[in-house]
Formats: C-alpha cells, sequence, structure tokens
C-alpha cells in the first residue's frame, strides 16, 4: 500500500468534524434588498414600510399593506366587496379566464385586482382605492372599473377627498373592449368629483401602466409619484420600434416625468401619509374640525359642505 492510500484509507474512516454548529433561522425573519442585497431585521423593514434604510429602495406593498400604512387603526371601511369578475366572453390563453381568475382569487384572497372604502387618514375622512399588483398585475377589468366608480361616486355624494394607490401593467386583455371601457367609465365618475369642487389625488407606484396611466393615474389635481416608479403607457420597446429612435435611459420612470411636468412630486413612503393629510387639509381646512361620524352622519354638517 502506498503512502497515498494509506492517508486516503484514514481520512475516509475519520468522523466528520463539525467546526462550527449551524444556526437555525426562523424562515421570515430577515429580508434582503432586491436592488442593493442588504439584508435587513424583517420587523425593522416593516417598520420603515418596506423601504432599504440602505438604498431607499421602494418593495412592491401588497393591498392590505398599503391601507395599514395610510389609514388610522380601526377606521378602515371597506366598499363593495361582494363584486367579483366574470367571464363574459368566455377568454381562454393558456387556460380558461374564469380557472386564471380562481387561481389568483385563492392565491392572493382577494376577488380582484383592487380594494376600496372609506376611512381617517390623519384624522381626515378619505376616500381610498388601492390597487393590488398580486392580482394578475393589478390589470384593469370590469370589476376594477367598477369598484372605483362606486368609490368616487360614494366620496362625491359624501363630500370626500379620493386617493386612488396605482400599480398596475394596464387594461385586462381576457376582457377585451369592456376593460377599455373602464378608463371612460372612470374619467366621467372623476369629472364629476372634480365639479363638486372635491379632491382627488393618484399616488403612482411601480408599476403604473398602460390604460390605468392613460385615464384616471393622470387626472389628479394633484399626482404624486413613489421614488423611482416605473410610469408609462406603452413598453420601451415598443415605443423605440413605433418612432424609430433611441430613448433616453431612466424616460419612464418617476424622476423624468417629474423633471418634464408630467407628475407634481415624487414622494417617499415613509412620508406619504403626512404629505396627504398636509394637502387635504389646505384644500379643505374645515376636515381636522370634524369626526369621520360627525361628518358622514351631521345634515346641518352635509348642507355646510354642499354651499362651501
Amino acid at each position: 500500500m502506498s503512502l497515498f492510500d494509506w492517508f486516503a484509507n484514514i481520512r475516509k474512516t475519520e468522523p466528520a468534524i463539525q467546526t462550527k454548529k449551524e444556526r437555525e433561522i426562523a424562515d421570515g425573519l430577515w429580508t434582503k434588498c432586491q436592488k442593493c442585497a442588504t439584508v435587513a431585521y424583517t420587523k425593522d423593514f416593516k417598520a420603515n414600510q418596506l423601504v432599504c434604510s440602505e438604498c431607499g429602495y421602494h418593495s412592491m406593498v401588497d393591498s392590505d399593506e398599503r391601507i395599514r400604512q395610510l389609514i388610522d387603526t380601526n377606521t378602515w371601511k371597506p366598499l363593495a366587496e361582494e363584486i367579483s369578475p366574470t367571464d363574459p366572453l368566455g377568454f381562454k390563453d393558456r387556460k380558461p379566464y374564469r380557472d386564471r381568475i380562481t387561481e389568483y382569487q385563492k392565491k392572493t384572497g382577494l376577488t380582484d385586482a383592487v380594494k376600496i372604502g372609506t376611512g381617517l387618514l390623519d384624522g381626515l375622512p378619505v376616500a381610498l382605492g388601492v390597487m393590488d399588483f398580486r392580482f394578475m398585475g393589478g390589470s384593469m377589468g370590469s370589476v376594477v372599473g367598477e369598484k372605483l366608480c362606486r368609490l368616487i361616486e360614494h366620496a362625491t355624494a359624501e363630500r370626500f377627498p379620493v386617493i386612488i394607490v396605482c400599480a398596475s401593467g394596464g387594461a385586462r386583455m381576457q376582457e377585451g373592449m369592456l376593460s377599455l371601457m373602464q378608463m371612460a367609465k372612470i374619467s366621467g365618475a372623476l369629472h364629476l368629483h372634480q365639479e363638486a369642487n372635491l379632491l382627488y389625488i393618484p399616488v403612482l407606484t411601480h408599476p403604473t401602466t398602460g390604460g390605468v396611466t392613460a385615464s384616471f393615474a393622470m387626472l389628479g389635481d394633484l399626482i404624486i409619484a413613489e421614488p423611482k416608479a416605473t410610469i408609462a403607457f406603452a413598453g420601451r420597446r415598443v415605443i423605440e420600434q413605433t418612432i424609430r429612435e433611441k430613448l433616453p435611459e431612466g424616460f419612464q420612470t418617476s424622476e423624468y416625468l417629474l423633471q418634464h411636468g408630467f407628475i407634481d412630486a415624487i414622494v417617499p413612503r415613509t412620508q406619504l401619509k403626512r404629505t396627504l393629510a398636509q394637502l387635504i387639509s389646505l384644500h379643505q381646512p374645515f376636515y381636522p374640525l370634524m369626526s369621520h361620524l360627525e361628518y358622514t352622519n351631521n345634515d346641518n354638517h352635509r348642507a355646510m359642505h354642499q354651499a362651501i
């Protein structure tokens, strides 16, 4: 037996030496930033509203978390929860549209891609719609259009300001023309809300694209966006092929749109609630003097507001 074979046999028979005992870490205890890869304690990450403390990257937020961030505790009152999508066209791509709806409803716990309701934002009554990108990319179908219209109409009747947090890939192709009709439908409701001298603020988050951008996302009295959000109608490649020109880097970011006058302000998520409260107070300074219950139930107050 050679010396090499002797050493090889010795190594095979030696028990494995564990130099360092692995420490078990519970799932979800730590979160890694998708941009800079900084690892943060998940509890701290959520406390910072899912914004990286190192690079400022804004992670996507689902509708439930967004409502918790904006609406005061125990004041949220959902609207139109019973509305659920159907399959009016009997559409089928890789799978039937009806099956796709069921799949996303089970996966997300949502009926469709938007949640609507009323509540207090820093003590101020608001009507809030929050789109959820988890449900079919936040696509706008008949249910999204109907829910947002009901929200706006309710806000107009109660004289509430409207805030819509946008996150969408655009109109839902599985509903064809019916999805495109929602652009005009929501815009019409917003026009009546505007004629009543009421405030509408869309908040554009990553991504806001397609028919949503081409309609209610750009119809606000004040348009706010989160940092580094992608805001566009069509994709970069489609535009470049259409106009046969090379487009500048970052031309579909919130920073570029602010520079060119398409939006009014970029507000970090950690400052969003305070900023919205300030804007609402400036527009309708009587809000802080009333509770939500008084505002919705007192006919004298409502008559005074309508007169204003």
